[in-house]
Formats: structure tokens, C-alpha cells, sequence
């Protein structure tokens, strides 16, 4: 019996587990965002908000502490170095789960597991963006003058391309209906 047992298996036993969620928590604090299945955000969620909670203390105790369980120094000093200070004026919750739908393998249910922290974010994105840029159109923004002037303009010029369509619809017709009025017995004699 499983009673008082919290958590996932993961079809995983329990090192195989351990190291998932090391690997999966070191990814996000070196990212600042990653791809996975929902059931897994949900289970590598509370371990990475432990860990940045660690990066806030800053002490030699939570550094090693935060080692033992992320196995990288490299992840541990991002960790204490830049993840930690973004978020040293917000008491929990440090990363949110969005779901983007099922994936197109197997159809399971696929997530984004994102720090919160906006700055964050969004220098990695801006990192990324920089590395291959994308060539976007932009919206052109309208004045108060140019906003007045268009509508008018606009209608006027519609107005007279819908009596044309109409004129020609009307044309059309016409020339179905002599056809429609020949007699069967007039082909017949020709």
C-alpha cells in the first residue's frame, strides 16, 4: 500500500526519478524555460522553486546543498549568481506551468515550465531572437488626421465600385434570359 506516499513514479524507479528531476530542474534554472510533459512539470516544479529558494539564501550551506541535488556547478552558479537575485523580493512562487496541447507522437498532454520573472524571460528570448532574426511586419499606427480623413475617403470610393458589381450582375442576368425564351420546336426547325 502506498499510503502517505506523495508524488509520481514516473515509470521510473527511485534514482532514475531522482536524476530526472536534477536534470529537468538544472534545464529550467539554465534556460529559464522548457518543453515536457505536464505530469512531469507538475512533479519538477516544487524541486526547482526549492532550489531557487536556495540560491536566495546565498549561504555556503545552500550552495552545497543545492549541488548535491543539482549535480552541476555550472547550474548552481547561474543559480546563485543571476536566477536567484531577480527574485529575492518575492516570497514563492518562482515558475508557472502553460500548457501548449497534446504532442503529436503519442498525444500526450505537453507544457512549458517557465520561471516567472519577466526580465528573465525575456532576455532569454531576446538571446534567442538575436542569434536568428525574424523579419516581422510591423502594424502601421494611424494619426487623429489621418483616422478622420480615411473613412470619408473610403465610403466614397466604395460607393461607386458597388454600382459597378450591381450594373454587371444586372448585365449578366439579362443576357441568361434570351437564351432561357427560345422555343425547343425553333431549334427543331433549323
Amino acid at each position: 500500500m502506498r499510503h502517505q506516499r506523495t508524488g509520481k513514479k514516473l515509470g521510473r524507479d527511485a534514482a532514475h526519478r531522482k536524476a530526472l528531476y536534477a536534470n529537468l530542474a538544472g534545464a529550467l534554472i539554465e534556460h529559464g524555460r522548457i518543453r515536457t510533459t505536464v505530469t512531469k512539470a507538475k512533479a519538477v516544479r516544487p524541486l526547482a522553486e526549492q532550489m531557487i529558494t536556495l540560491g536566495r539564501r546565498g549561504d555556503l550551506h545552500a550552495r552545497r546543498q543545492a549541488t548535491a541535488v543539482l549535480r552541476s556547478r555550472d547550474v548552481v552558479h547561474k543559480l546563485f549568481a543571476e536566477v536567484a537575485p531577480r527574485f529575492k523580493d518575492r516570497p514563492g512562487g518562482y515558475s508557472r506551468i502553460v500548457r501548449i496541447g497534446p504532442r503529436a507522437g503519442d498525444a500526450a498532454e505537453m507544457a512549458y515550465l517557465e520561471l516567472v520573472d519577466e526580465e528573465y524571460v525575456a532576455s532569454q528570448r531576446e538571446e534567442r531572437a538575436t542569434a536568428a532574426p525574424a523579419v516581422v511586419d510591423e502594424p502601421v499606427e494611424e494619426t487623429d488626421d489621418d483616422a478622420a480623413e480615411e473613412p470619408v475617403d473610403e465610403a466614397e470610393a466604395e460607393e461607386p465600385e458597388a454600382d459597378e458589381d450591381e450594373a454587371d450582375a444586372d448585365e449578366a442576368d439579362e443576357d441568361d434570359e434570351p437564351a432561357a425564351e427560345v422555343d425547343p420546336a425553333e431549334d427543331e426547325d433549323k
